[in-house]
């Protein structure tokens, strides 16, 4: 059967040759060309005819013969519209010619690149970094949209809880199952994982649009956080008397801690909001800050307060209202907090615990919870709600007291 078939190519080869023959003048000037199935057989025959044989199954791959007799394997085609003609190799039996199974399949390969040439493809997938060299690519991007203090804090949890955790593995690799288990070996510092994951999952989401993750596959999404019982310290009367003595005594090196302190209590302000206070601020009957935790905030004002400020002598605009003694910081209230409840009875008081006696003191005199969430600087009105249940127990009371004085008034006793 193969030599019958190669019979049939090399009598198709005669025929082209016969055909030819009386115009062999004109072959050769105007480059005539022939159509047979290109094989080894054909690229070995002396009598095949000088120019351009192209293959009668793949269009475009050709074998050209030379005057010199010289045979290469070539292909033609148009990438993008512009047709080029490319040589494959050389043909024959010469030493380090292409066999025409290999000049085929090399052709074939040309081909399907220039058809493909112009069709769009589909973005090349980024190589996801591994995690501790995408934290450095991210912070550089991201940190500088954060306040300075979510900066410094953000850097801390990065380096101390995520590297050590994820940073030898992939940024693509990181998955569900691996988020679960850091939380679950973080059961004994829960109030640290709830600070970590939201670092965490926006990390996961820059990552997915800079094409290191697919979309939607930010594997911090859902993960519950560890519920913890907030404490809820509340100072009585006889404990704002006690307080009230021992700043009155305070006889301190920096003269702005009980200024600073006497502000806390009597606005309900966060400790950086007055830390941080600027004179061009301060627009009585009112504090304009101009950024905070919730963004700009209006505090205002009571007799109280605007009798501190009245106290101390306005400084430049531009300058700190409470300042650390030798440099213009802000004071560090913590540092002398804990002296001063310590002469107060008050070891178990926290700075902040003053911001939540402000509001069950504005509760126990019948202040709404949307007023308080308001002199509060809340954004939400969730986190007024905490102090919910402190209205109810005024309510609680109150009904007792109408109680009793019917009860008395109609001769009954409890």
């Amino acid at each position: 059967m193969a030599k019958r078939h190669e019979e049939t190519e090399a009598s198709q080869v005669r025929k082209t040759e016969q055909s030819g023959g009386s115009q062999g003048t004109a072959v050769s000037r105007r480059r005539q060309s022939h159509r047979l199935k290109l094989t080894g057989y054909v690229a070995r025959r002396k009598s095949l005819p000088v120019g351009i044989t192209w293959d009668t199954e793949l269009p475009g791959f050709g074998l050209r013969k030379r005057k010199s007799g010289h045979l290469t394997w070539i292909v033609k085609h148009r990438p993008r519209g512009v047709q080029r003609m490319v040589t494959l190799g050389s043909a024959g039996v010469a030493a380090g010619a292409l066999g025409a199974p290999a000049a085929r399949a090399a052709a074939r390969r040309l081909l399907i690149k220039a058809t493909l040439a112009d069709l769009p493809t589909a973005p090349e997938k980024l190589k996801a970094p591994l995690f501790a060299e995408y934290a450095e690519e991210f912070w550089l991007d991201y940190s500088p949209h954060w306040k300075p203090s979510t900066r410094d804090a953000s850097r801390a949890y990065i380096d101390k809880r995520l590297i050590p955790r994820f940073g030898t593995l992939s940024v693509d690799a990181i998955e569900r199952a691996d988020i679960n288990c850091w939380r679950d070996s973080m059961a004994d510092v829960g109030g640290a994982f709830n600070r970590s994951i939201p670092i965490m999952s926006v990390m996961m989401q820059y990552a997915e649009k800079l094409g290191y993750r697919e979309k939607n596959t930010n594997p911090c999404r859902g993960v519950s956080r560890f519920k913890r019982d907030l404490p809820e310290r509340y100072l009585s009367a006889d404990e704002y008397r006690r307080l009230g003595k021992v700043l009155a005594e305070h006889d301190g090196a920096n003269e702005f801690v009980v200024p600073a302190l006497r502000m806390l209590i009597y606005t309900g302000a966060r400790v950086s909001e007055i830390a941080t206070l600027r004179w061009r601020y301060v627009q009585i009957p009112r504090l304009a800050l101009p950024d905070s935790k919730t963004g700009p905030k209006t505090i205002y004002l009571n007799p109280q307060a605007i009798a501190v400020l009245a106290g101390l002598q306005r400084r430049g605009d531009d300058q700190l209202v409470f300042p650390a003694m030798y440099r213009e910081v802000p004071i560090n209230l913590g540092q002398h907090w804990e002296k001063i409840r310590r002469k107060a009875a008050l070891p178990d008081v926290r700075l902040h615990d003053l911001r939540h006696s402000f509001a069950s003191v504005a509760i126990a005199k019948g202040i709404p919870l949307a007023t308080i969430g308001k002199l509060l600087g809340h954004a939400l009105p969730e986190t007024t709600a905490r102090y919910a249940h402190l209205a109810d127990e005024v309510i609680s009371e109150s009904a007792d007291r109408i109680c009793s004085s019917l009860a008395n008034s109609m001769g009954m006793t409890a």
